[in-house]
């Protein structure tokens, strides 16, 4: 941490109306959740005299972010206002100025941030920066929440891959599959809609050929009315080039995982390795922070002896099937920890999250 960090007050006390208005501009940053890479989501309010009298997020990579649209709402009152933004204001030109020049120029009187950024070109120099002007800066309301919302940029920034959560059914007896290793829908409608929901936050979504070729999944976000709704990136794992340009996810900008040699139409990216490893960082070059993973058994359990998977999100229905394939934990020698185990009912099945590698953050001292 560079010097400035002792000068920077650590909340060890929350003050109610500091979370109050933090969780409003979080609000406002899961708007964009999925929209923004490589960029992180980011909220921002600000506020004079007890009132909010500025608000934005940024929504995509290329457009100003948070604090500029909450300094063009607030205008000329952001004078000796206080802004709320959740992850440390930029200290460095990219495609836009510095956000912490943009707080300055507008005479901001303090600045309360949730998390400060990894990112090497940021981190602490952003606070730095306000603290040489004279502005006040609070680091830590609701850290954890931020430092969750932004956990695929934080995974990218550090590790230079995507955050990969995997999803799976499984009924009450731990089968996903049918013997033949067809997927079956085992949950019900809720749980489908949540899943949906997850797809129109997640940057990009993996299946294997399996199960293209036995499903011919559409891979798409549908959510009945809710509009502004995105579909994910597919990302196709095909070795051995099976899956047909016919196809329904080898649509426009999807993404062909093979060691096939054959050629490819211009409207889809092709990576030329299955070596996940070498696959996850392309993927992050590309500018993906994360990765919902949905393909079978077999996909996935190549990602669980590769350690890339960081969350799960598994859906148990009230059914037993008896027959079936197991779910691909019958694959794993030893002990696997996972934290943040946490249990929810959704519609008729249980949603259970856990989280397997931790989020990169930067302390504040």
């Amino acid at each position: 941490m560079p010097p400035h960090a002792g000068k920077t007050m650590l909340y060890q006390k929350i003050f109610s109306q500091d979370t109050l208005l933090m969780q409003e501009a979080l609000s406002l940053a899961a708007q964009a959740l999925g929209r923004t890479s490589p960029n992180p989501p980011v909220g921002c309010v600000i506020v004079k005299d007890d009132h909010v009298i500025g608000r934005g997020f940024h929504p995509k990579a290329g457009e100003p972010h948070a604090e500029v649209f909450a300094l063009r709402d607030a205008g000329f009152r952001a004078e000796g206002a206080t802004a709320y933004v959740t992850l440390e204001p930029c200290s460095h030109h990219g495609r836009t100025p510095p956000c912490a020049d943009a707080l300055i120029a507008a005479k901001v009187q303090r600045v309360v941030i949730a998390a400060l950024d990894p990112n090497p070109l940021v981190a602490g120099k952003g606070v730095q920066k306000l603290l040489d002007a004279g502005i006040q800066v609070d680091v830590g309301v609701l850290q954890d929440q931020a430092i969750v919302q932004q956990a695929g940029f934080r995974t990218r920034i550090t590790h230079g891959r995507p955050r990969v959560t995997y999803k799976y059914a499984q009924s009450l007896d731990g089968k996903m599959a049918s013997q033949n290793g067809r997927q079956l829908w085992l949950t019900g409608q809720d749980a489908k809609r949540r899943v949906h929901e997850l797809r129109n936050q997640m940057d990009a979504i993996a299946v294997g050929s399996n199960t293209v070729l036995s499903d011919n999944p559409l891979l798409t976000t549908r959510l009945e009315g809710v509009t502004g709704t995105r579909d994910p990136i597919p990302v196709i794992f095909d070795r051995s080039g099976r899956v047909p340009l016919s196809a329904k996810a080898m649509r426009p900008g999807a993404i062909v995982v093979t060691e096939s040699q054959q050629e490819y139409p211009d409207f889809l990216k092709v990576i030329r390795t299955t070596h996940l490893p070498d696959v996850l960082q392309e993927l992050g070059k590309q500018g993906i922070n994360t990765l919902l993973l949905e393909g079978g058994p077999d996909l996935a359990s190549a990602f669980l002896k590769a350690d890339l998977i960081d969350d799960l999100l598994v859906f148990i229905a009230p059914r037993i099937m008896g027959t079936g394939r197991p779910s691909l934990w019958t694959e794993l020698e030893g002990l696997l920890d996972v934290q943040e185990l946490k249990t929810e009912q959704v519609g008729k099945d249980v949603l259970l999250s856990a989280r397997i590698h931790p989020i990169p953050q930067v302390e504040a001292d």
